[in-house]
């Protein structure tokens, strides 16, 4: 039965230990399991919150994690070991060695990073890497950048070959306006991940933002295509903005009216360009397959 103060409903997952039973309940059972550890104390007021926090996603975890409680008045010596200073105070164990932990308060985000994490580091099986991508897919659609980026980057310390993980952080380092990180992980990349069609698409996505950054304005462009509108390069540069605008619909249509105009223009830079923001777009977007219709009938008219 959990301690008063800290209490909530006991699972399977979570249980209370004391000095006498740390090794077997934590040192012992993270060679099986990763185990968090939380130093609390009935009259510590941000134990009473971040407590059932950890709890809720230990719970959630459904196995992947499980969770330890110490009262630090009942477990002083054990406190002291553990170099505990001030509560709450929470580590994480895997295979019998602490490889995490923190003091004080914690957001629900920073909480539910925690145990990804941990999760991630103690992962022998996809099932618990999975578990830790999605929880920082999660993160990285909600805006939580920093949070996300840092479980991809744990679970690639366990997998280096997780397509989904390597993809994950490239697009939480664009998403965080680090373009040149992201530019050196596409570059570096062992083949058998550059190829994934996810990692594919990123690198379009990145090379058509770099292209869209060294073109002018929207409007400048359109007013010079109107002016003059057998002025191809200005309409290829006009597509670029639109893309950079986050219009892709519109950047496509330029492209395609480009094509229609002069499909060998530039070494076929219309047709080049096209396929790379289908590529960007992915092979399941509207958008994308609206695209490749239109440009096959030109292409084969």
């Amino acid at each position: 039965m959990l301690n008063l103060g800290n209490a909530s409903t006991p699972t399977d997952f979570i249980k209370d230990a004391s000095e006498e039973t740390f090794m077997a309940d934590v040192i012992e059972a993270s060679k099986e399991t990763p185990v968090i550890v939380d130093f609390w104390a009935p009259w510590c007021g941000p134990c009473k919150t971040l407590g059932p926090a950890l709890e809720a996603e230990v719970n959630a975890a459904g196995g992947k994690v499980k969770m330890v409680k110490i009262d630090v008045d009942q477990n002083q010596m054990l406190a002291q070991q553990m170099r505990v200073q001030s509560i709450p105070a929470v580590f994480a164990f895997v295979d019998g060695q602490p490889v995490d932990g923190f003091m004080g308060a914690k957001s629900g985000s920073e909480v539910k990073e925690f145990v990804a994490k941990t999760i991630a580091a103690g992962g022998d099986g996809p099932g618990d890497l999975s578990e830790a991508i999605t929880a920082a897919n999660e993160m990285l659609e909600q805006g939580e950048i920093t949070d996300a980026a840092e479980i991809f980057a744990a679970v690639l310390e366990q997998d280096g070959k997780n397509g989904e993980a390597f993809s994950g952080l490239i697009r939480a380092q664009i998403a965080a306006g680090d373009g040149d990180a992201a530019k050196e992980m596409l570059d570096t990349a062992p083949a058998d991940l550059a190829n994934l069609p996810a990692v594919l698409a990123l690198k379009a996505q990145l090379e058509l933002a770099q292209m869209a950054n060294e073109t002018g304005e929207t409007a400048e462009l359109e007013s010079k295509l109107t002016a003059n509108p057998d002025d191809h390069q200005t309409r290829f540069d006009l597509a670029l903005a639109q893309l950079g605008a986050g219009n892709s619909e519109a950047a496509i249509e330029t492209l395609l009216e480009l094509f229609r105009r002069d499909r060998e223009w530039n070494d076929a830079a219309a047709k080049t360009q096209l396929f790379k923001i289908f590529d960007s777009l992915g092979p399941e977007d509207a958008l994308a397959q609206n695209g490749r219709r239109k440009l096959s009938s030109m292409i084969f008219a």
